[in-house]
């Protein structure tokens, strides 16, 4: 349960009692004494006070300024209080659902005990309650005997015998009623889906409404709402940072596929110009052979000339030299002639 002081500081806060010119504390919505339920919404162990649910007392702090804060602040719905906050509830939950089942099986037991356990009892009272008139009109049939034969005495014993009896078939008969009763108004009972308290079926609607305006229904309720509204939340949250991812994904490997198209045509590229590369050096060393080749035959045609002019020459002082011989000779001998002339005279 809330305390006084408690409630004092959700209404006034905590600095209530300080005067105009003391120093104010400055708690930060985020520091550890700070409720961070009641930060997300609420704190759940406000909403079961006094109740069979009673969660007992939130020793945090509970401020509505510092929930004001964290909502206003850069970091709401970042820091993790939120899933934090759904766990705890789904953990309530969780343990209000098995006082559900629990609920239904105790329900479904103490049917199936009353439909064999009632059964029994009353097949068997059922059975006496047969003896019991069985006798009571063996003994009616003797008592008209004796009243005909004049035994008045006898047949008045005999009829308060017969009275016993009757009384006694009485009673098994009413036993037999309320046990049935009490077996039909056992089977009227439910379980509350919401909260787990049992209720009567068909019950007054006043008592009706005041379960549902209690504070355990309500507050279980209010926890049901709020976590489908975080899981609502918290999903669409994580597809939204799931489209995130994908689109950075997708141009991430938009740019993968890009670059790996830019060095392929880059290498293609670079073949393209090795080739072209290639090719102008094999035409340029073809043409390099080619010139060579050509010079070479032309040093050949060249020598060859020169030899043969050589040989020309050579042929041409020859015939020089053998005329110049001939000629001296002839001039010898033309010498020796005149000599010969000269002295023949």
């Amino acid at each position: 349960m809330i305390s006084a002081a408690q409630l004092l500081d959700e209404l006034m806060g905590r600095d209530r009692n300080l005067a105009p010119d003391e120093k104010r504390s400055n708690v930060r919505w985020d520091h550890e004494s700070v409720c961070k339920y009641y930060l997300c919404g609420f704190c759940p162990a406000e909403l079961f006070t006094n109740t069979r649910s009673d969660l007992g007392p939130c020793e945090k702090i509970h401020d509505e300024n510092l929930r004001k804060q964290y909502e206003k602040s850069s970091r709401f719905m970042k820091v993790g209080y939120e899933r934090d906050f759904l766990r705890y509830l789904q953990s309530l939950l969780a343990e209000v659902e098995r006082r559900i089942r629990r609920g239904h099986a105790r329900l479904a037991l103490s049917q199936n005990q009353q439909s064999s356990g009632a059964a029994g009892p009353t097949g068997k009272n059922e059975e006496k309650i047969q003896v019991l008139t069985d006798k009571i009109d063996v003994l009616l049939q003797q008592i008209e005997e004796l009243g005909s034969e004049g035994k008045v005495e006898e047949a008045q014993g005999m009829m308060k015998l017969v009275e016993q009896l009757k009384e006694e078939r009485e009673l098994l008969r009413s036993t037999t009623s309320t046990i049935e009763s009490f077996a039909a108004q056992e089977k009227q009972m439910e379980v509350c889906e919401v909260c787990g308290a049992f209720l009567i079926v068909g019950d007054a609607q006043s008592r009706v409404d005041d379960h549902l305006m209690g504070k355990q229904h309500m507050g279980y309720a209010k926890i049901k709402a709020t976590v489908e509204e975080l899981k609502d939340y918290l999903f669409e949250k994580l597809r939204s940072r799931d489209r995130r991812r994908s689109r950075s994904h997708d141009r991430s490997e938009r740019k993968h596929r890009s670059r790996s198209r830019d060095r392929r045509r880059s290498k293609s590229r670079d073949r393209k110009s090795y080739k072209h590369r290639s090719k102008s050096r094999d035409r340029e060393q073809d043409r390099k052979s080619k010139e060579k080749e050509k010079r070479g035959s032309d040093d050949k045609k060249s020598s060859v000339k020169s030899s043969s002019r050589e040989k020309q020459s050579e042929d041409t002082n020859t015939e020089s030299k053998e005329s110049d011989t001939k000629n001296e000779v002839n001039g010898t001998s033309e010498d020796i002639k005149s000599e010969g002339d000269t002295q023949s005279n």
